[in-house]
C-alpha cells in the first residue's frame, strides 16, 4: 500500500508539472516563481491522488470528501491575502490539461475495475475532482507563507508585426526554446515509465512501439502548443479583450465573454475524453450531447459573472461561496455517479483554451479598464471550473425528477387498470 502510494505521488507531480496549461500560468503570475508555483501545484495533485486512489480503493463516499476540502479550502482562503486567492483557485482549474485527465482518469477506471461491487462504475469518477483541490490547498498555504507583496501582474507585450514573413520568424524563433522545456517536463514521465517496464517486463514490442509513438507525437504536439499559446494566442486574447474594453460599449465583454465561452469548450481536449467516458460507463443514458450542451452553458454563465467581476471589481467570494454551496448542496439530490461526473467536469471544461485564451482575454480588458489583474481577472479559471457542478447536477436532479414522475404515472396507469379488471371480475 506505501509502495503504490509513492508511486501514485510521484506520477501525479511528473504529469502535473509536464501540463501547458499551468506553464502557462505560473508565467502570468509575477509575484511568485514559475517553478516554485509549478512545484507547489504538482504536489498538490500528487498527495490528493493519493487520496482519490484510496478513496476509490476504500469506496468512500465523494460527497463527505468534497464537504471536508472544500470547508478547508475557504477556511485557508480566510487567512491568505486577498489578492492571491484567485491565482490559488486558479491553479486547481489548470492542472486539469490534456496531460493529466487521461492519465488520472483512466488510473480511476482501473482500480475501480479491481472492486465488484455495484458502486465500482460510478466510484470511478471524482479523481480529476479531487486532484484540483489539491493545488488549491497547497497554493493557498504558500500565499500564507509566503506573502508575496506585491502580487502585481503586467499583460504581456503584442508584438508588432507588419508583414506574415515577419510573423512566421517570430514562430521560428520561438520554437526551439519550448522543444527544450518540453523535453525537460516530458523526459520524467518517460524516465518513470521505463524503471516500470525494466522492473516488471509488462509491456510488449508491439504496445512499446505505440507508446513510443504517442510519446513522441506528445512532445510535438506540445512544443506546438506552446509556441502558438505564447507567440500568438495570448497576446490576440489580451489585444481583443482591451480593444472592446475601450471601445466606448465595455458592456459588450459580457455578451461576447459568454459567446466565446460557450464555444470554446467544445475545444477542450479533455472535454472530448470525459464525455466519451461517461457515455459508455453510463451505457448511454448520459449522452455526449447532453454533457456537451450542460458544460457550455456552464461556461458561458461562468465566463458572462467573470466579466462583470472585470467591469465592476465584484469581489470572487461572492460567486465562489454561493457556487459551491450550491454545488455541494446538490450532491444530496442527485445519485453519486453525477456527482462525480459534475466535479470532474468543472476541472476539464478548465483546460488549456481557457488558461490560454479566456485568462489573457479577461487582463487585457482589465488592464485597460484601469483595474487590479490580480484581483479582478485571475478566478476566470476558477469560475469556469465551478459553474458545471450545478449544470451538470441540475441535470441529474431533472432526470431522476423525470424518472420520479415517469414511474408516478406508470403506478396510476396500472391501478387503472387493476381497477377496470376488478370491476369486470
Amino acid at each position: 500500500m506505501i509502495l503504490s502510494g509513492a508511486v501514485y505521488f510521484l506520477l501525479g507531480v511528473l504529469t502535473t508539472m509536464a501540463e501547458p496549461d499551468l506553464q502557462v500560468l505560473a508565467k502570468q503570475v509575477s509575484a511568485i516563481p514559475s517553478q516554485v508555483l509549478i512545484l507547489t501545484v504538482a504536489v498538490g495533485v500528487g498527495l490528493f491522488l493519493v487520496a482519490a486512489t484510496l478513496r476509490i480503493r476504500l469506496g468512500f463516499p465523494l460527497r463527505r470528501l468534497l464537504l471536508l476540502f472544500y470547508g478547508l479550502v475557504f477556511l485557508l482562503a480566510l487567512l491568505a491575502p486577498s489578492n492571491f486567492i484567485p491565482v490559488s483557485f486558479d491553479s486547481g482549474g489548470v492542472t486539469t490539461g490534456p496531460i493529466t485527465v487521461p492519465f488520472i482518469m483512466a488510473l480511476g477506471l482501473g482500480i475501480a475495475s479491481t472492486r465488484s461491487d455495484k458502486n465500482s462504475a460510478s466510484d470511478s469518477f471524482g479523481l480529476v475532482s479531487l486532484c484540483s483541490i489539491g493545488p488549491i490547498l497547497c497554493v493557498l498555504l504558500l500565499g500564507i507563507i509566503y506573502r508575496p507583496e506585491p502580487a502585481a501582474s503586467s499583460p504581456n507585450v503584442v508584438p508588432s508585426v507588419a508583414t506574415t514573413a515577419q510573423a512566421a520568424r517570430y514562430f521560428e524563433e520561438a520554437f526551439p526554446e519550448y522543444l527544450g522545456e518540453v523535453a525537460l517536463a516530458l523526459l520524467p514521465v518517460a524516465g518513470l515509465f521505463l524503471v516500470f517496464q525494466m522492473l516488471t517486463r509488462r509491456f510488449k514490442r508491439g504496445m512499446l512501439l505505440r507508446i513510443g509513438a504517442g510519446l513522441l507525437y506528445t512532445y510535438v504536439g506540445l512544443a506546438l502548443f506552446l509556441c502558438g499559446v505564447n507567440v500568438g494566442f495570448m497576446p490576440a486574447g489580451q489585444l481583443i479583450g482591451a480593444t472592446i474594453a475601450v471601445g466606448g460599449q465595455n458592456w459588450l465583454l459580457i455578451p461576447i465573454g459568454m459567446l466565446i465561452g460557450y464555444y470554446i469548450v467544445k475545444a477542450e481536449p479533455a472535454v472530448a475524453v470525459l464525455t466519451k467516458q461517461v457515455e459508455e460507463v453510463s451505457n448511454g443514458s448520459i449522452s455526449h450531447r447532453a454533457m456537451s450542451l450542460a458544460l457550455s452553458i456552464g461556461v458561458c454563465v461562468s465566463v458572462g459573472l467573470a466579466m462583470v467581476r472585470v467591469l465592476t471589481g465584484l469581489n470572487i467570494f461572492w460567486l465562489l461561496v454561493p457556487g459551491y454551496a450550491i454545488s455541494l448542496g446538490l450532491t444530496f439530490l442527485v445519485p453519486s455517479i453525477f456527482t462525480g461526473i459534475a466535479f470532474d467536469s468543472g476541472g476539464v471544461a478548465s483546460g488549456p483554451m481557457t488558461a490560454t485564451f479566456l485568462l489573457p482575454f479577461a487582463q487585457g480588458a482589465c488592464h485597460a479598464l484601469g483595474g487590479n489583474m490580480m484581483v479582478d481577472a485571475f478566478g476566470i479559471v476558477a469560475m469556469v471550473a465551478m459553474t458545471p457542478l450545478v449544470t451538470i447536477q441540475v441535470m441529474g436532479l431533472s432526470s431522476v425528477v423525470r424518472h420520479k414522475l415517469a414511474r408516478r404515472r406508470m403506478r396510476s396507469r396500472m391501478e387503472r387498470v387493476e381497477d377496470v379488471v376488478l370491476y369486470f371480475d
